[in-house]
């Protein structure tokens, strides 16, 4: 198995020893076609070299990743567990899919954790500007965003960028708009069912 440490330590020392054959981080793709048996490492798996270097260092205190192949870090998992705010006590898993396009089209995000959220429907899907294509707002997703935008967008939808006025789910901004209280106990109640 190839950690990201060796990767780097191997694509700065030995590019001209690498075969098609040995473990990478590059996807099958990238792997070049005819005689030559060398690896092209794809534009997506480039940068996300050095993005989850980064990523590892400036992580919120309250997140996680996982990356359950580190031959393939365009795909992790994500652990969010708020210490504020009407989910604290919960712990709401994420699965991050960066497509080879990356970084001009966003990471594909869902939420593993059923919750009972305003910008996070209950099978799954994520309303966060970011990680939308066009977004009209101007706060969508650009080239120049990075991994550590999307963990730290994902963990503020359970803080300040919590969204009762743009809901996803519909029923719940309008639960909380009721009654805040049976709205909190409906979360609590989520949370012990879903979310230990």
């Amino acid at each position: 198995m190839l950690t990201l440490a060796q990767k780097k330590k191997r694509d700065s020392g030995g590019a001209g020893t690498r075969s098609s054959s040995g473990g990478g981080v590059g996807n099958p793709a990238s792997v070049g076609e005819g005689g030559g048996g060398g690896r092209r490492v794809s534009v997506r798996d480039k940068l996300l070299l050095k993005e989850v270097a980064d990523l590892a260092s400036n992580l919120p205190n309250t997140c996680r990743t996982n990356f359950p192949d580190p031959n393939k870090l365009h795909f992790l998992q994500l652990t969010i567990t708020p210490d504020e705010g009407y989910y604290v006590g919960g712990k709401f898993e994420f699965e991050v899919d960066v497509p080879d396009a990356y970084n001009m089209v966003p990471p594909k995000v869902k939420c593993l954790t059923r919750i009972w959220h305003p910008n996070i429907a209950e099978t799954g899907e994520i309303c966060l500007s970011l990680l939308r294509e066009h977004s009209i707002d101007g706060t969508g997703w650009a080239p120049t965003r990075t991994l550590k935008d999307v963990v730290w967008g994902l963990n503020s939808l359970f803080t300040d960028l919590l969204n009762f006025d743009d809901p996803l789910n519909i029923e719940a901004a309008e639960h909380h708009l009721r009654d805040k209280d049976e709205f909190r106990n409906k979360v609590q109640d989520y949370i012990r069912h879903y979310a230990r």
